[in-house]
């Protein structure tokens, strides 16, 4: 099924992005261009800002928010190497950090991509059948960063270029939509904290991997924390609500085959997401999307961050 509840057209961004292109900065991560970026966007067009604000209040029964027309400039080659992220204000760079001010805050974790704010989303060599950002094989569906105690609240993700057949597709499913096709009983376990989401090891294992419950908050309502791979039951009722939850997740997902200048944004609190399959060429024309994390509520993971930086060691 392909669509979602959220469309908005963002090419009126243009103007506030390259403004914020030009502010001086030692990059993308230096605290005074992400300043910057918070009073910009500010000066964004009111209706973008009013879509944005409003999905931010309530993400939808699909928990996602598409935003087409974003101007990207002359996009390069796409990148192949394990770990690349942008360091250099550019246009997307830019799109990014404005919307992700609509959002909350951008940051991100010091054990992944060197803590970058804007993360390459590419296939690498030699990592095809990872489950992770560098794979091409089908990525399952998941939270991001399950595991952890501060996970983002918002996953955004730009298209600067889509794949070679263009049919990779994101791939998302809320718990909005799959939660009446689950049992009773499913739903109970499910708030039992009888589950453990192991994280993986460059974050190592300090105050994580603790058991917790897959479903949490208004039982009417409730937020998701799951990952097909890397989650786990105690009992063996729970491994049951797994099965039966990782199946209504399928049935109920959306599929989004992102083009260029297109921007997804996953409420991670009430939807997960993955990714189908696709063929890399490893020619500087594969699919190429980059990600950047906001929080709603930074103050949360202050003890996390040197400095009130935007790195959660």
């Amino acid at each position: 099924m392909i669509g979602t509840d959220h469309r908005v057209d963002a090419a009126g961004l243009a103007d506030v992005a390259r403004a914020l292109v030009e502010v001086p900065a030692a990059g993308v991560d230096d605290p005074a261009w992400v300043a910057a970026a918070r009073r910009l966007w500010e000066e964004g067009p009111a209706s973008i800002r009013r879509e944005v604000r409003d999905f931010r209040r309530n993400s939808g029964p699909e928990g996602t928010l598409l935003i087409t027309g974003l101007p990207l400039g002359e996009v390069p080659d796409t990148p192949s190497e394990s770990g690349s992220v942008q360091r250099a204000p550019a246009p997307p760079a830019a799109l990014l950090m404005l919307l992700a001010h609509g959002l909350g805050d951008p940051a991100a974790f010091a054990a992944e991509k060197s803590g970058a704010l804007v993360q390459d989303v590419v296939p690498v060599p030699g990592q095809e059948e990872m489950q992770g950002n560098s794979g091409s094989v089908e990525l399952t569906f998941h939270t991001e960063n399950a595991f952890h105690a501060h996970r983002p609240d918002y996953v955004m993700l730009l298209c600067l270029r889509a794949d070679h057949e263009e049919r990779a597709q994101l791939r998302t499913s809320s718990i909005r939509r799959a939660l009446p096709g689950l049992g009773a009983a499913t739903r109970a376990a499910l708030f039992e904290p009888n589950f453990v989401t192991q994280a993986p090891a460059s974050f190592g294992t300090g105050g994580r991997g603790l058991p917790h419950a897959v479903l949490s908050g208004d039982p009417a309502d409730p937020d998701i924390c799951f990952d097909e791979i890397s989650t786990t039951a105690s009992t063996a009722t729970g491994r049951g609500a797994l099965a039966e939850l990782a199946n209504a997740l399928r049935q109920h997902h959306i599929g989004m085959p992102l083009r260029s200048g297109q921007l997804a944004v996953v409420d991670n609190r009430i939807a997960v997401h993955g990714r189908s399959e696709f063929v890399p060429r490893y020619d500087g024309r594969d699919r190429w999307l980059q990600r950047t994390f906001a929080f709603t509520d930074l103050r949360r993971s202050r003890e996390l961050r040197a400095g009130d930086g935007t790195v959660l060691r």
